[in-house]
Formats: structure tokens, C-alpha cells, sequence
């Protein structure tokens, strides 16, 4: 768990104040599975550290705000986003989401393993994610199912991983304003450290908030 002496925000830049890189650079898969094809709009991407998705987004021709709580990872975002020749497209913002939201209403909300070992108020978070949602526009919302080893569950044996369905029941919808696209599990596999494969099971909602100027039926 985050040390006790650890603000959020000072334990996520200690985070990625251990190296120059901690992710790969490269957009979530999910992010490209769910996102490719879809008119370019306005996009929200929350806990974007180091800009992987963000500068993803505006390559697509997304007019994208990013939003992290660590000042490290955004900086660091910056740059790369300068070095992709999108900077223009990218506005960058630092919110801690459990006090405070970024302003405005997006085609696109995505929350891509928005997870933390604090306190992080996760679902009030994904609320206010769905209320930022345009008539018309998506949310997804990418999060980890498990551990990818049961040796990492016995050491935090209290920590609940929710299921899309979980996920989709805690943002309350109303009926008829919604429209569930996909909710579903799956499972990746990456190369760990040590070269052994690395399997880890997610799972994904995309929703679409419905058009209430779309004719019924429509």
C-alpha cells in the first residue's frame, strides 16, 4: 500500500521518479481495439501519465485533455507529445480526481487501468467520468480483473478487483440513457523480466450516453 506518509500525488511522482520511463510509450490495446474508427471529437483521458494514449489520441486527429495527478508523469508527457508533433493538440492538466475534475464535456471519456495502491476514490471518479460524457459521446473504461500471479493475491488478499458489471452497476445510469456496447473480460499476456510469460486477466465497458435529440428508434 501507498506509505502513510505519502500524499497520492507525492507517492506517484516518487513513482515515476525511479526512471526515465515506466510504461512503454506505446497506447493501451484496448484503447486502439475500442476508439479505432470513430469520428475524432473531443477526448478526456484520465490518469494518462506518461501521454502513451493521449498522444495516441491526437495522431488520430483527437483533440485530447490529459489529466494526471503526478506533476513528473506530466511534464514527461509533454515532451513526448512535443516530440510526436502533437503538442498543439494536448491540453495537460493535474488533478487529483477524488477533489477535482477537469471542466467541460468530451465525445470520448477513457479510463485505462485508472487503478492505485492509496485511497484513490475510484468509483466516485468513474462517475464523474460518466457525467463528463457529450450526448452522443463514449466512456470506456479498462481495469484489471486480478492479479496476474496468485503470489500477488496472497500478499494484498483484501483488495477487490470489480468485474465490468461491478463497474457498469456503480455508475447508477438511468434507464434509457445508456447504451451498453460491450462489458466483457478478457485476458493479454506480456513478456516479464525474467522472460517467462505473463498472463493477466481485464476487463473493458464501453458505454455511449444516448443522443436525446436522436429521433426514437434511431
Amino acid at each position: 500500500m501507498t506509505d502513510e506518509k505519502l500524499s497520492e500525488e507525492e507517492f506517484w511522482d516518487a513513482r515515476y521518479g525511479e526512471s526515465e520511463r515506466i510504461w512503454s510509450g506505446k497506447p493501451n490495446a484496448v484503447l486502439v481495439d475500442e476508439i479505432s474508427g470513430l469520428e475524432p471529437g473531443s477526448a478526456l483521458d484520465l490518469g494518462c501519465g506518461e501521454g502513451g494514449d493521449a498522444i495516441w489520441l491526437a495522431r488520430q486527429g483527437w483533440r485530447v485533455t490529459a489529466v494526471d495527478i503526478s506533476r513528473v508523469a506530466l511534464d514527461r508527457a509533454t515532451r513526448h507529445a512535443a516530440e510526436a508533433g502533437v503538442a498543439d493538440r494536448i491540453d495537460w492538466q493535474r488533478h487529483d480526481l477524488g477533489a477535482s475534475f477537469p471542466e467541460g464535456s468530451f465525445d470520448l471519456v477513457s479510463a485505462c487501468f485508472l487503478h492505485s495502491p492509496g485511497d484513490m476514490p475510484r468509483e466516485k471518479i468513474l462517475r464523474a467520468a460518466a457525467a463528463a460524457v457529450a450526448p452522443g459521446g463514449i466512456l470506456l473504461i479498462a481495469g484489471h480483473a486480478g492479479f496476474p500471479s496468485k503470489e500477488q493475491h496472497d500478499r494484498h488478499p483484501d483488495v477487490h478487483f470489480p468485474t465490468a458489471q461491478e463497474v457498469l452497476e456503480s455508475l447508477g445510469f438511468p434507464d434509457g440513457q445508456w447504451e451498453v456496447q460491450r462489458s466483457e473480460e478478457h485476458e493479454r499476456t506480456r513478456t516479464g523480466p525474467d522472460g517467462q510469460s505473463i498472463t493477466h486477466v481485464d476487463n473493458v465497458l464501453r458505454v455511449r450516453r444516448l443522443d436525446d435529440r436522436a429521433e426514437p428508434g434511431a
